[in-house]
């Protein structure tokens, strides 16, 4: 039993961390993004979401008195600001942004998915249930980014064909 909640434990101070990482990745993405409302409204959308999210994540770690991984939150902060850098070098920006916003969408989905199970292993049934509340709202923005993917690549290439029209963001 021990094994599980060790396990569980290290998962959710990942969570903590992804979240974080998903924070700054949907900041920069949504102050850069000019030429996109529909897709800067849902990033601010789901940023909103992810704060909650850690909100929720913060619970369930403090009521299993588990402290959070300040190195895991630092890297994935790095990581989040490398690939809104990445991402700005390219000419093709917004697509490579919404490609890479549905990746990571996907990972978080079998991430939570993972952490539900753990958690009713561990005996957290009330921390599966943060989960699945979380799961939807990751299925939620990982469906509209895959639906609306083919709409920004559309959008992106008929505004570069344009002369004199900025396309990246």
């Amino acid at each position: 039993m021990a094994t599980y909640v060790e396990n569980y434990h290290d998962w959710l101070r990942d969570a903590h961390a992804m979240e974080k990482q998903a924070e700054s990745m949907l900041e920069k993405m949504s102050e850069r993004i000019e030429h996109y409302p529909e897709l800067k409204a849902r990033l601010a959308q789901h940023l909103e979401e992810t704060r909650h999210q850690q909100t929720l994540l913060q619970e369930v770690i403090d009521r299993n008195g588990i402290s959070n991984s300040t190195l895991k939150d630092t890297m994935s902060k790095m990581m989040a600001f490398g690939q809104a850098m990445g991402g700005m070098m390219t000419p093709d920006e917004v697509v490579k942004g919404a490609i890479s916003g549905y990746v990571f969408e996907n990972f978080e989905v079998a991430c939570y998915t993972s952490l539900i199970t753990a958690a009713e292993l561990a005996g957290d049934p009330a921390g599966a249930e943060v989960f699945r509340t979380i799961l939807k709202q990751e299925q939620a923005m990982a469906d509209w980014a895959r639906d609306h993917l083919p709409q920004v690549t559309e959008q992106f290439l008929r505004r570069s064909a344009a002369p004199d029209t900025e396309a990246k963001k």
